[in-house]
């Protein structure tokens, strides 16, 4: 059984910073791309983040310089530091594993940025 299981998520005042954890269990974490999802009431879901097995990142425009994803493959675990958050970055943040379309969820945990 595959479970993906975030933490980290809270509440933030604008320009704070958290770190989500992503752990994995079930499957070979290391041969899987992990990513950062995103959805806030109203809106679409997002690609926030993502890291492939070998390493390589992408990052959706709007978090390059602020957010960092990676990932310890010997804790089956990918993290997502989160700085200079602002209030457009609250939303619902959820794991994935393996890709949108056929891959793997977490249940997601809510950052919430407001003074």
């Amino acid at each position: 059984q595959v479970q993906l299981v975030e933490s980290g998520g809270g509440l933030v005042q604008p320009g704070g910073s958290l770190r989500l954890s992503c752990v994995v269990s079930g499957r070979r974490f290391t041969i899987y791309t992990m990513a950062w999802y995103r959805q806030a009431p109203g809106k679409q879901r997002e690609l926030v983040a993502l890291i492939t097995p070998g390493g390589s990142t992408n990052y959706l425009d709007s978090v390059k310089g602020r957010f960092t994803i990676s990932r310890d493959n010997a804790k089956n675990t990918v993290y997502l530091q989160m700085n200079s958050l602002q209030p457009e970055d609250a939303a619902v943040y959820t794991c994935n594993m393996g890709g949108a379309d056929l891959g793997y969820w977490g249940q997601g945990t809510q950052v919430t940025v407001s003074s």
